[in-house]
């Protein structure tokens, strides 16, 4: 089998977009073709792009890279928008969801069966919104300028919403899934994998399993770290359990300890089956690539990632960057939901002038695929794809 062409493979003096993890300041192409200044962030190697104000700097001299061209048209855009646009319409859709936990705790107390079902449902909504699109924009240090605030919505959001580790959070997501993109045994979505479960359990019913599962894993995941660190985690993550389990006994006025952790359940339950779907449908059974293999960033993620189309609800809870801006989200990983969705005619106008893959399906069209591929896709080994005569 044919091998990637060398001009395409991530090299020393030229990572585009820090796709193997990282890059250094001034890193400089050969022959004075390229000059890239990047500073990858200790916490957070997010595509190894300088951050100032929101935005990827990226100083380019002479030839261009397709990478560093669709970088200086993003970074345009970025920079001609207002602070509103770059965080503040996600940062409200944020706060809008904590202010709706007041009135389903109320609504929750009701004796009358609609209005309880209505707090459920707001509940359920609320928390979905936090804990999916507030863990993951927390994760990329999208929701702050400042780095201290970052960090501090980072554990808000990941260990008191999500009930998980945000340093594990932030390993996992940014420093292997992103960095490595369907990189086989690096970043490749593996970790969604349960192969000795039957494609309906897995599709429909284990997903329910989630809530519980995430504090074990959380704990798992402490393993070896400092016990400052396991025991502000364990106590983030406690304080978040017992405050909706207090709030359900003495606000809500559940009288069975029983019926309040069954309320939790529901309500961090609700969107838990598709939060499964959405994590593998837009990576797994797209092209894979070895370690030693790997195309460029921008070949990586075009053939690696797919959108799915805009859905009312998932939009909302989940957040563009993981429906239907997902290429964009893993090309600029630091920008807001709002920010992908605003560049998004941008990107995808322009690989689709220079013949690279822009891929989109439906959601129940990739259901459909891994209902009737799910061996293939879930429980053998992926193949591996060598991108050769790709111009």
């Amino acid at each position: 089998m044919q091998s990637v062409p060398e001009e395409w493979r991530e090299g020393r003096d030229e990572r585009e977009g820090g796709g193997a993890g990282g890059g250094g300041e001034g890193m400089h192409a050969k022959n004075g073709e390229m000059l890239v200044k990047r500073r990858v962030d200790s916490e957070e190697m997010n595509g190894g792009w300088k951050k100032k104000n929101g935005v990827e700097e990226v100083e380019v001299s002479e030839k261009e890279s397709l990478m560093m061209e669709l970088t200086r048209m993003v970074q345009k855009m970025v920079k001609e928008s207002s602070w509103w646009e770059r965080r503040g319409i996600d940062c409200s859709i944020l706060a809008a969801a904590f202010f709706c936990l007041p009135p389903a705790f109320l609504l929750l107390a009701s004796s009358q069966l609609l209005w309880f079902l209505a707090g459920m449902l707001l509940m359920g909504v609320a928390h979905a919104v936090l804990t999916i699109k507030g863990t993951h924009l927390a994760s990329h240090g999208a929701l702050s300028e400042s780095q201290a605030w970052a960090k501090l919505w980072a554990v808000f959001f990941i260990e008191i919403c999500g009930s998980f580790s945000a340093r594990a959070g932030v390993q996992g997501h940014i420093k292997m899934h992103h960095a490595h993109t369907n990189v086989i045994g690096l970043g490749d979505s593996s970790v969604w994998k349960v192969p000795f479960l039957p494609r309906s359990v897995y599709l429909f019913i284990a997903p329910l399993a989630v809530p519980i599962i995430t504090p074990l894993v959380a704990l798992a995941h402490l393993k070896g770290h400092s016990l400052a660190h396991v025991v502000r985690t364990v106590l983030m993550i406690t304080l978040g359990l017992y405050s909706q389990y207090w709030l359900l006994i003495n606000v809500s006025g559940f009288n069975s300890p029983l019926g309040a952790l069954l309320c939790m359940l529901i309500c961090r339950n609700m969107f838990s089956v598709p939060y499964i779907h959405v994590n593998i449908f837009q990576h797994i059974g797209l092209p894979m690539f070895s370690p030693t293999g790997r195309p460029k960033r921008i070949y990586q993620m075009t053939h690696g990632v797919l959108n799915l189309p805009r859905n009312p609800v998932l939009d909302w809870v989940f957040g563009h960057s993981l429906i239907n801006c997902h290429v964009e989200h893993h090309l600029f990983p630091f920008l807001s939901d709002y920010m992908c969705l605003k560049v998004k005619p941008v990107v995808s106008k322009y690989l689709t002038e220079r013949k690279l893959p822009y891929q989109e399906d439906s959601y129940f069209s990739r259901l459909s695929v891994f209902f009737h591929k799910y061996q293939e896709l879930m429980v053998f080994a992926p193949a591996i794809t060598e991108l050769v005569g790709v111009q």
